[in-house]
């Protein structure tokens, strides 16, 4: 590292190391990018003005990202009275500490190293959502790379750096007054501010070639704007279509016997959904359930011990999907799939993406005939920003918030109320709606079976805090909201929707075990709804659709999902997906979307998860998984999922 030259004002000395600082990490950007060029290969053309590009732009967010990290440095400067500072231990603390942050830097350079070679890109929404994985993550490095080697020369070579710079972070202090120091921090403080208000990673995207662009960021800078973006842009990381022919082959994937396009417009999905004969405007009361695997059923030969005994009998009594899968492996998909009927797009669900208000949802259609539609949640709704995006597309959102002061209360922990308490906030939204002469439409959330698995008191005989506990009180909750609705003067004119937003597991051997996406759907109103059992395939995006269909209702759509009696057998498909592995079951075959373009087509085994390639590669399968995520993420990214005018005209 270059020795900084004697500042000659006191002010100056006092910040020296913060000079010393700046050095470091723009001489460190710079080596990581001249590491990435060579890595890019023939990606990045021998073109002088495109290596100008990327060390000059490169240079503008390394500043940026170090006024950022720099905080640390400035408020021991700032904060340290003057004769600690030039002490012996001040100077040692400030060797200490250069060090800490010098050793911080070159891991961080390295760490981007090792995420280009795998994704050929800076740090992105990737490398934020690892942080959710810890266990696999650091069990993934630790038999991939020889961490221990890597961490004793990084440790060695910031050594070797801070002796031979050692002069940079000498504690020298003229006789600075805590006020002038301020003034320095407040500077600061206003450009952090303005910075991070005025600058955006995508502004260095100017060229045509995405590696330049990629060259020209700041891994620092890149990863907290992830935070912010939440964000996997589709078309940048994911094997693409022509997008013409993308929206031709989901225009005619998305068709159906009973719906006709509004316009011969190839980008338009908007269809009319017809149907013979009046509408049916029974109340629906949609219960998703949290991580209520297939699996936990008797019907599916759960080894626990028979704990869903309610659901089990209630299989007889309903219309039953068998067959369903669920889009993702978190709640917000879960809903996400259920209030739009949408593929999940890569990254961060909608429901917690920007401009995600006044989109095409459920509620919307339900709304156009005149029910009250309503979003129940048993915790505070601002997690996974649920609130906000159920309020902002057509639904009233209602939480632990609306349980009054001195309700009872039978049990609660940090997700939320206990599944009964739930259902009572949930029947006082039904009775509301029902004194007013409205229909309504509840979307419920639950929380109970969820670590820490705890629930009331004397319900269930399982041991409390397990996870058969907390089975075993969802079964007996549902059981007990269903017996108190039946005392509901509503009760014969209600269709209640049971599934589950995820499975309770989403490891597996394979990198879509699709044994941990399949979850039962129940469709249950004994005065309306004649019980039978249904093994065809099923989405979960189908789900509202399916049941729109049940009410006969004619309606202009812009739904992925179709209403499973009227899609023809044989074109049967799912969704499973994880944040970026965005799958396309079709009967017997798997395709799997990936990062970098990349996809592998498998067959996979529905019982335990494994999966064998499949060979020859379905090419038909594959186009239909792009045009699907393609179209899904484009539309959504313009705009063009929102609500129209012309969606509440009626359908004759």
């Amino acid at each position: 590292m270059p020795t900084v030259n004697p500042p000659t004002t006191p002010l100056r000395q006092r910040f020296r190391p913060l000079w010393w600082l700046a050095i470091s990490y723009v001489l460190i950007g710079a080596l990581t990018r001249i590491v990435l060029l060579f890595m890019s290969g023939s990606g990045v053309p021998h073109n002088p003005l495109y290596w100008a590009y990327g060390f000059g732009v490169g240079l503008s967010y390394d500043l940026i990202a170090f006024v950022y990290l720099a905080w640390p440095l400035l408020l021991y400067l700032w904060l340290v009275p003057t004769r600690l500072y030039v002490s012996r231990l001040g100077q040692w603390l400030l060797y200490v500490g250069g060090t800490v942050l010098l050793f911080g830097l070159l891991f961080v350079a390295a760490s981007e190293l090792t995420f280009w070679a795998e994704f050929g890109t800076r740090f992105n929404f990737i490398a934020v959502d690892y942080l959710v994985y810890t266990t696999e993550v650091i069990g993934n490095i630790r038999e991939s790379y020889p961490l221990g080697t890597w961490i004793t020369l990084l440790a060695a070579a910031t050594l070797v750096v801070v002796w031979l710079s050692r002069s940079g972070l000498q504690a020298r202090d003229g006789g600075t007054r805590f006020g002038q120091r301020s003034k320095v921090v407040l500077v600061w403080l206003l450009v952090t501010v303005v910075t991070a208000i005025g600058i955006k990673g995508t502004f260095k995207d100017r060229t045509d070639n995405a590696y330049v662009n990629e060259v020209s960021g700041n891994g620092v800078y890149e990863f907290f704007a992830a935070f912010r973006s939440s964000h996997l842009d589709y078309s940048r990381f994911y094997r693409t279509l022509p997008d013409d022919e993308a929206f031709k082959r989901v225009r005619e994937l998305v068709k159906t016997p009973e719906a006709t396009y509004v316009s011969d417009d190839p980008h338009d999905l908007t269809r009319e959904i017809r149907h013979a004969g009046p509408e049916k405007h029974l109340n629906v009361v949609l219960i998703s359930v949290e991580s209520l695997s297939a699996d936990f059923l008797s019907e599916f030969s759960d080894k626990r011990g028979n704990i869903t005994p309610n659901l089990d009998a209630l299989i007889d009594k309903s219309m039953f999907f068998d067959n369903l899968y669920a889009n993702g492996t978190r709640t917000v998909r879960g809903l996400e799939a259920l209030s739009l009927s949408v593929p999940p797009t890569p990254g961060d669900s909608i429901v917690k993406a920007h401009n995600n208000e006044n989109l095409f949802s459920a509620a919307n259609v339900f709304n156009d005939r005149g029910y009250q539609s309503d979003f129940v949640y048993g915790g505070y709704g601002y997690f996974d920003n649920m609130n906000y995006f159920f309020s902002h597309n057509g639904y009233r959102a209602v939480d632990r918030n609306d349980i009054a002061k001195g309700e009872t209360i039978h049990h609660e922990n940090v997700w939320g109320v206990a599944d009964e308490d739930l259902y009572t906030l949930a029947l006082k939204q039904m009775d509301e709606a029902n004194a007013q002469g409205k229909p309504f439409f509840l979307h419920i959330m639950t929380t109970s079976n969820h670590r820490p698995f705890t629930v009331p008191a004397n319900r269930v005989p399982q041991k409390n805090g397990t996870r058969e506990a907390a089975v075993a009180y969802t079964d007996w909750s549902i059981a007990d909201f269903l017996k108190r609705a039946e005392g509901k003067p509503y009760f014969d004119n209600t269709v209640f929707v049971i599934t589950a937003d995820h499975c309770a597991s989403s490891a597996g051997r394979s990198s879509v075990p699709i044994n941990r996406y399949h979850i039962p759907l129940w469709i249950y109103s004994p005065k309306n709804i004649p019980p039978q059992r249904v093994s065809r395939q099923m989405a979960q995006i189908d789900i509202i659709p399916t049941v729109m269909g049940l009410l006969n209702f004619s309606y202009r759509s812009r739904f992925f999902g179709a209403d499973i009696f009227q899609l023809e057998p044989g074109r049967e498909r799912a969704f499973p997906a994880t944040y970026e592995k965005l799958g396309y079951l079709r009967g017997d075959v798997l395709t799997v979307l990936e990062p970098q373009r990349k996809l592998e087509q498998v067959k996979p085994d529905f019982h335990n998860g494994d999966a064998v390639p499949n060979s020859p590669i379905n090419q038909t399968q594959v186009d239909d998984a792009t045009a699907y995520y393609q179209v899904a993420a484009s539309l959504f990214k313009h705009g063009q999922l929102v609500k129209r005018p012309d969606d509440s005209k009626p359908v004759n």
